[in-house]
């Protein structure tokens, strides 16, 4: 596997969750006519990617403090 979709694997999920649901948003946005919804859907997009960033940042806070004492 090429380095650079190594590195890209652990975000992929969030990242396909993220498009499937901004497309899920438009579609009811636009085809449904359910302009609420198409909205709160929308607002799921920062949402999931904040939630990837959340889970796939390591912390190393404690090990620093370890390290500099």
């Amino acid at each position: 596997m090429p380095p650079i979709l190594r590195a890209v694997q652990p975000q992929l999920p969030f990242i396909i969750a993220g498009f499937a649901s901004f497309l899920f948003s438009v579609w009811l946005y636009f085809v449904q006519d359910e302009t609420m919804a198409g909205i709160f859907v929308g607002l799921w997009v920062p949402s999931i990617h904040s939630l990837g960033t959340l889970v796939l940042t390591q912390t190393d806070a404690p090990a620093r403090r370890e390290q500099e004492a």
